[in-house]
């Protein structure tokens, strides 16, 4: 998952798609153009994963009397997941899906998944990643819900098994809120695990993402929507697609900002610029043979090499002029005793 000069983008579309095919498809057409390097899913198999005792995470559905009816109605078949897949890879997006029961599991190799990623609320079911596991392939973690304890267990599980994997920095919260952020655990997952760390943001905001990246961030996933105002749990928390365009080009020049760190202690590279915007010392008043200079005489003028060095001005002040300036002559040594 690794992309060289820029960080790996993941846009999730979750269930934004309303349990519509169409709208679907349409976000992955439109996904294609904004730069993103993957669209992610979530493989709900309502049977599998859940029960009729679900609570709602947010009462928003007035066609769902149940969470299960809902997961229900945002169910796929096998072969419209496979039609799904072969969009994306048509359009050269990575496909990504965040399965929700082994069941899922079976369907996502069926299909021909690289990787998986692990939703928050699955850290700790380990039944789930022992299934990941047996696949052999990575996976990218969200820490959203879990304590550094609670990691270091299904980090553990998972280096057991000799399973690469990556972690993202995530707050479960919709919308997250600046001072949920939780920037300081880039670093911290990074020193902690010594793998690829990204961020997972639910901000709905570009500039959420722009400061992780600035922090390390190597990986990033948001949500997408075709409008905020849309309909669904995750909409208020979703970006865009023409903010996802922005965050991409503001992200990329940011990373590639950070990949080239700047030596201060060469300059060499402004020899030319720096003779245009840098001043010799000039008079700002004319001034007789004899005059004693002094700081209120002196002016600094463009460019540099026509009069003494600006920054030499107080070696100037309290010498004596040898020969009549005019006002805005620049100042020479051999205008002074």
């Amino acid at each position: 998952m690794k992309i060289e000069n820029t960080p790996y983008y993941i846009a999730e579309i979750g269930q934004a798609h309303e349990g519509s095919l169409g709208i679907l498809h349409s976000y992955i057409d439109a996904l294609a153009s904004t730069g993103v390097h993957a669209v992610k899913f979530q493989m709900h198999i309502a049977e599998a994963e859940s029960s009729k005792y679900e609570p709602f995470r947010v009462k928003f559905s007035f066609e769902d009397a149940t969470r299960f009816d809902y997961w229900k109605r945002m169910e796929f078949t096998l072969e419209q997941w496979k039609e799904i897949k072969q969009h994306c890879d048509a359009v050269g997006l990575d496909f990504i899906c965040s399965p929700f029961s082994n069941l899922a599991v079976d369907w996502l190799e069926e299909i021909g998944v690289k990787y998986y990623k692990i939703g928050s609320g699955e850290v700790s079911n380990l039944l789930l990643i022992e299934k990941i596991a047996q696949t052999k392939k990575p996976l990218i973690l969200s820490s959203g819900m879990s304590s550094f304890s609670e990691l270091d267990t299904t980090v553990a599980f998972l280096q057991d098994k000799k399973v690469a994997f990556s972690i993202l920095q995530c707050t479960t919260s919709y919308p997250t809120q600046p001072q949920q952020y939780g920037f300081n655990v880039i670093q911290e997952l990074k020193e902690r695990y010594h793998v690829s760390v990204g961020f997972s943001d639910h901000s709905a905001k570009i500039a959420t993402n722009i400061g992780a990246v600035a922090l390390g961030a190597e990986i990033l996933e948001f949500h997408v929507v075709f409008d905020r105002r849309m309909f669904g749990p995750d909409a208020k928390s979703s970006l865009t697609l023409d903010e996802v365009k922005q965050l991409v080009d503001d992200c990329n020049a940011v990373y590639q900002a950070i990949e080239h760190p700047i030596n201060k202690n060469d300059n060499s590279d402004f020899v030319a610029l720096k003779s245009i915007f840098e001043k010799s010392l000039a008079v700002n008043k004319e001034l007789p043979k004899g005059h004693i200079l002094t700081f209120d005489d002196l002016e600094a003028k463009k460019p540099k090499g026509y009069g003494i060095e600006a920054a030499r001005f107080q070696e100037i002040i309290g010498r004596k002029l040898n020969k009549n300036l005019n006002q805005w002559d620049f100042l020479n040594e051999a205008d002074l005793e």
